[in-house]
């Protein structure tokens, strides 16, 4: 049950929202040793799901236009001739490091025989 406050929605639904996608958590992580190109994006997202593994431009484009919304990343493009743009993390987007550290160390903690048993089965 979502209870909605007096001062607007609830914060945990609005996180959710936040972070919903397939992608956000881990071009959040990714960036949070700095900014980085778009191919370096995708070559780092590509890494553990095994080599028939693709990620749809339109996908990851769409998943870093919404983070840029949200104000988590930010932008830059060179406007030069080829395209260069970099993404690096807003302070927003690095106070939001941490939280998904302790999603990382809860994950070891109590996933480690769920995702060896999952990839074992492939």
């Amino acid at each position: 049950m979502v209870k909605v406050r007096a001062g607007g929605a609830c914060p945990v639904a609005a996180f959710q929202k936040l972070i919903s996608g397939k992608y956000k958590l881990r071009i959040v992580w990714d960036l949070k040793d700095g900014p980085r190109r778009y191919g370096e994006l995708r070559t780092g997202l590509l890494r553990g799901l095994g080599e028939s593994a693709e990620i749809a431009p339109r996908v990851l484009s769409r998943e870093l236009k919404a983070l840029a919304e949200s104000g988590l990343i930010d932008r830059k493009d060179y406007g030069v001739v080829p395209p260069k743009v970099e993404y690096r993390l807003t302070r927003k987007g690095k106070s939001f490091v941490p939280v998904i550290a302790a999603i990382r160390d809860w994950g070891h903690r109590h996933l480690a025989d769920s995702v060896e048993t999952m990839i074992a089965a492939e």
